[in-house]
């Protein structure tokens, strides 16, 4: 088995897979596992709804099972985790999720997490998957940006809003550590950080991070 990491943007923009590879870059260490970056062509321009996610699923286990034998781990790169679960339940090897890795991220770094949405119509599946987590009561709010995921690759469409939404959480509803809630903003991590004086999570970072410990430390034991 070949040591890669397959990191799938399941939109089909392959602007957003551009920010995704850049997002990892800081991660790709020499001698380390691969990490290999890919676009889900199937997949809708943003993953914005439930029926979004659930039509993204057929398609990524099909990449999935045409990668199984040369990838050692597998990451979700959009927030909400779509299809996870599926693709756990088919493969051997780990499947990671950037919600679930930025949240469990976020946990070990203050006590109550914000996050940063993309629009109030993901909010309910985002409570739905932190609920599913079981950390609601360490959940301060989820605040929406109003945006499409093309969008924020617009710094001037994106970043004051984003530092609106981070101060609200931090001030008005206690966060003392915010995830950004979509694939591909790791641009405006640092920034956004530095204006809030507390720490940002970008959730791809954090489960590919999680997918090399357990991808070097061989806990899969192939």
């Amino acid at each position: 088995m070949d040591k890669t990491i397959l990191v799938i943007n399941p939109n089909s923009l392959e602007e957003m897979t551009r920010e995704i590879e850049a997002a990892v870059a800081p991660l790709r260490i020499s001698g380390g596992p691969r990490i290999e970056c890919v676009t889900l062509h199937e997949g809708p321009p943003g993953i914005n709804s439930q029926q979004d996610g659930d039509s993204i699923i057929a398609p990524m286990l099909k990449l999935m099972r045409n990668r199984e034998r040369d990838c050692a781990a597998f990451v979700i790169a959009c927030y909400g985790d779509p299809g996870i679960d599926s693709m756990r339940e088919a493969s051997r090897r780990p499947v990671f999720g950037i919600a679930e890795s930025g949240i469990l991220t976020a946990l070990t770094i203050g006590q109550r997490f914000g996050v940063i949405a993309l629009s109030a119509k993901g909010v309910s599946r985002q409570l739905r998957k932190i609920g599913s987590f079981g950390v609601t009561d360490r959940l301060a709010r989820i605040l929406p940006l109003e945006m499409a995921a093309s969008d924020t690759m617009d710094e001037s469409k994106t970043y004051d809003r984003m530092v609106a939404c981070g101060t609200a959480l931090r001030d008005v509803h206690g966060a003392n550590v915010v995830i950004m809630g979509c694939a591909g903003m790791a641009g405006y991590r640092k920034p956004l950080q530095d204006a809030l004086g507390i720490p940002v999570v970008e959730p791809t970072q954090a489960a590919v991070g999680m997918a090399l410990a357990r991808v070097s430390l061989n806990w899969e034991g192939d």
